[in-house]
């Protein structure tokens, strides 16, 4: 799994936080990296319908729905997030081994099942949940960082 959900998860809630339209500069600020990594997050989060952009001087995002509404599947499922996954498989399907050439198959169907468990398990978790576990009932301002 890359930093790209977290990234966007943290954007999100810092986003219904504010209220406002918020420059990718802003939002890396508060994230803590950089502006194009936040750009490149938000356009998937764009493109799937869960923030909206304004243009402009003024310009940068805001939240699109109501964050009861979003959920982190929906997040993942932008990012298109794989959260088990190998960049190494064992065996060889050429070998006549059957345990050589059907090990990689049988390990590549248990991620596709754990990423399934992942998955099911996020879409009961909504961005207010994660801002209700932040905040535990308090409101703070986060500062005043310009649009």
């Amino acid at each position: 799994m890359t930093s790209e959900f977290a990234i966007a998860v943290h954007s999100l809630v810092y986003l219904d936080h504010r209220q406002e339209t918020i420059s990718s500069e802003a939002l890396a600020s508060n994230v803590c990296t950089n502006p194009a990594r936040v750009r490149k997050v938000m356009a998937k989060l764009k493109k799937a319908g869960l923030i909206e952009t304004k243009e402009g001087l003024d310009g940068g995002y805001h939240i699109a729905d109501s964050l009861s509404q979003i959920n982190l599947r929906q997040i993942s499922e932008a990012l298109e997030v794989s959260f088990v996954s190998a960049v190494w498989k064992s065996g060889n399907g050429a070998m006549p081994c059957m345990i050589a050439s059907g090990m990689a198959d049988v390990m590549d169907e248990i991620y596709q099942e754990l990423n399934e468990v992942c998955k099911n398990r996020l879409e009961s978790l909504t961005i207010q949940d994660i801002k209700n576990r932040i905040f535990k009932g308090e409101k703070t301002d986060c500062g005043n960082h310009k649009k």
